[in-house]
Order: structure tokens, then sequence, then C-alpha cells
């Protein structure tokens, strides 16, 4: 019997599930690994406190691990990918396979069926497949480059937007809800921390926008809203790849996962909505994905095929 190890590394967390060929074992959560992040030597901490959380829940070792299916963003990209192959190979047993996170989420929704991944967390990216199994994605070269609809981009749009309302003399409540989150005493002090802070800052705004949104502020509305679109318009894209691939037996399905789409509750309408104005048929999958579910997916699958 097999054991397999699962793991879908997010931006802020990690989450860890060891299973046989037939159940669950076990799962626990640590904070990030991911390198792109945080450095190696945190990453490093955060990794073995979730392994060894592992072993004692489950009381199984490591080194009984056939296969491991890493879930991550960034995973071709060689500061992540080579880090986690010296990481796991020192700790882990068995083979390693190192999909992107949208991936596994995408396997979780439709496992090895058509169907496209919304995920929106930290960072945001978008996959989809035919029903011919081909690949099509969009979004997802990070904070600097996407990221649209992603906690990142809600945190930063969220500052512009603080901004230029006050230059068009409208007020909004993110302006002080914002300065009492970081400490600031005021708008002069937020512009010099906003121009020198580290690219991870911004995305701990978003649940600072997401509460000013529930509390009626237009501004912070108009960015989730926006975010919404942004993110539908990748998803759209998508769409129409795969649509060109199947012809008529393309069925647009979405699923969604990560934290800002499956939480806050306007960029999710605003989504949906500018998804359906182009594909009225669009099925929805309600539920949250559970990303840890695809790679465990992919692990047996991956020794199965062997």
């Amino acid at each position: 019997m097999g054991l397999f190890l699962a793991i879908d590394a997010g931006g802020t967390k990690a989450d860890y599930l060891l299973a046989d060929d037939d159940h669950e074992l076990g799962r626990v959560r640590s904070e990030t690994i991911k390198r792109m992040r945080v450095s190696a030597e945190v990453a490093a901490k955060n990794l073995e406190e979730g392994l060894s959380a592992l072993a004692a829940a489950t009381g199984r070792s490591l080194a009984e691990v056939t296969q491991t299916c890493i879930g991550t963003a960034g995973n071709t990209v060689p500061l992540v990918t080579d880090w986690l192959r010296a990481e796991f190979g020192r700790r882990v047993a068995g083979e390693l396979l190192l999909i992107g996170d949208v991936e596994i989420a995408l396997e979780a929704a439709f496992p090895g069926a058509s169907g496209i991944l919304v995920l929106a967390g930290t960072g945001s990216n978008i996959v989809g497949r035919s029903s011919t199994g081909e690949m099509a994605g969009a979004g997802g070269y990070g904070p600097v480059l996407a990221d649209q609809g992603s906690g990142h981009r809600i945190g930063q749009q969220a500052l512009r937007a603080i901004f230029l309302a006050k230059d068009e003399g409208r007020a909004t409540q993110l302006t002080e809800a914002i300065l009492a989150y970081k400490q600031l005493r005021s708008c002069n002090d937020l512009v010099a921390w906003a121009n020198a802070c580290a690219v991870v800052e911004f995305s701990p705004l978003a649940r600072i926008v997401a509460e000013c949104a529930e509390a009626g502020d237009a501004v912070a509305l108009e960015v989730l809203e926006q975010q919404g679109r942004e993110l539908a318009r990748l998803a759209l894209l998508v769409h129409r790849r795969l649509a060109a691939l199947d012809g008529e037996q393309w069925k647009p399905r979405f699923a969604f996962a990560g934290s800002i789409v499956t939480h806050v509750r306007p960029l999710r309408a605003a989504l949906e909505a500018a998804i359906r104005l182009e594909a009225p048929s669009s099925e929805f999958v309600v539920d949250a994905v559970d990303p840890v579910q695809g790679a465990l997916w992919r692990a047996r699958r991956q020794t199965a095929a062997k």
C-alpha cells in the first residue's frame, strides 16, 4: 500500500495531508514555506514544524512516503523548485512532483475533467482544461506583473484609491482604517510607508478593504468590484481558448479557490456577473475548493501510472 504526501504551499500558509491508497490519515498546517515570500531559514523552520506535526498526528514516518505532490506558485522558478527539492530530499522519502498551486486546485474541483479554476488569495492565477486534456492559463506572473483580483492587488489599489479620492474631495473610510492598522498618523506618513514597504505588505490590507466595503464605503466597494472584473477578464481569456479547442463540446464550468475569491463577496459577485455577460450558460461550483485534495489526487495518479 502506498503512502502519499500532498502539500498546498500558499503565500501565507502551507497545508499538509498524508494518506494511503484509500484513506486520509491526517492533515496539519504551518506558516508559509514559499521561498518567494520568506527567507530560506524561515521556510525551512516552517517546513520542519509542518512535517513533524504531520508525523506526530498520523503516527507514520515520512521515510515511508511513496510519492509527494506539492502545489506552489512559482513552480517554474529555480529559487522555489531547487529549494523544495533539496529540503524535501533531506526529510521525505519517495518521489517528488512539483506543479502549480492553481493546477492542484483544478484537480480538486474537476479531477481529470474539463473546467476552469480561478485562484485568488495572496496572489492569483487561472487555469483550465478542455475535454481532451489540453490546458490553457492566464495570469500567475507575480505581484509586479499580474495578480489581478488578489489580496496584493486589492491592497495596492486601495492605497491608490485613497489618494485619488483625496484629490477628488471624496470621503472614504479606507484612509482612517489603514492609518490605524499601520499605526500611522497622517496621509504623509502613509505616502512614505507605501513607497518604501516590501511587496508582501500590501496583501494584508485586503481585509481592511473588505471590512470597509461591508460597512458601505463606496471607494472600497469600487476597488473590490474592479478587481472582480479584472479577474473575470483573465477567466474569460481561458474560456475562449478552451471553447476554441473543444467546439460544441465545451461547457464552461468555473470553480474558485483562495481566500479572496471565496470570502470577499463583492469581488466574487462582480467576477461572476462579468463572466455571465459573455458566457451566460456558465456553471459555477458553489463550494470552496480544497486544493490539497487535488495534490493528493495527482500523487496517487502519478504512482498508479507507473
